[in-house]
């Protein structure tokens, strides 16, 4: 199984990355001039560019020793995505309802944290497996509770008691994103960076 270290990128570089979620779709042009789009991926993959976010040569050392405490490509880590990193919109805590990430069943008492983007046409559910610690609150039939626990490695509810069966489990919760670098060498530029020149630090989401 490849590392993963459970460690968060520095926050103030991070916040100025770009970048977001990427799908891969084959689209083959008929002879009739309609479309065949088939998707190659069933979940989205995100990347990022953290060279974007790099301010001061402070910033610079920071990222360096994070870099070779990772070894490069070979340990994964924590993003905080500075774009989507909630259950709910920016602006608001999260809620005990925020989420729906499942219904009870009278004997199932593990969940895995969700959210869903869309709603009228083809929502798509994404798994959050990298929960901040502490930011979790969960409901059952839209009463809040404590009876659970989280694994914030992989994001799993365990409930003290198995939910009823028809009630509805809904979370609300902060979430990293697991990443690793992709490139094998930072290249850094005093002269450059001075000039505005900033380095590409790419980062791309890994599947856990």
């Amino acid at each position: 199984m490849n590392g993963f270290h459970e460690i968060r990128f520095p926050l103030d570089v991070g916040f100025g990355a770009s970048g977001g979620p990427e799908r891969r779709t084959d689209i083959a042009t008929l002879a009739s001039g309609f479309e065949e789009r088939n998707a190659r991926w069933a979940d989205s993959r995100r990347s990022y560019d953290a060279g974007v976010g790099l301010r001061s040569i402070a910033d610079l050392q920071t990222v360096l020793r994070f870099y070779e405490e990772r070894r490069g490509r070979l340990y994964g880590f924590r993003f905080r995505d500075p774009f989507d990193h909630a259950s709910c919109d920016a602006g608001r805590a999260p809620q005990p309802n925020d989420q729906r990430i499942g219904t009870g069943d009278g004997e199932t008492t593990h969940f895995q944290l969700q959210k869903t983007y869309g709603a009228d046409y083809a929502p798509y559910v994404r798994n959050i497996v990298k929960p901040v610690e502490g930011s979790v609150r969960v409901a059952i039939a839209g009463q809040e509770t404590t009876d659970y626990s989280v694994d914030e490695t992989n994001g799993v509810i365990l409930f003290d008691r198995a939910p009823d069966a028809g009630e509805q489990v809904t979370a609300g919760f902060t979430f990293d994103v697991p990443v690793r670098f992709d490139i094998d060498k930072l290249e850094f530029s005093f002269s450059a960076f001075e000039a505005g020149d900033l380095p590409s630090i790419p980062l791309v989401e890994v599947k856990l």
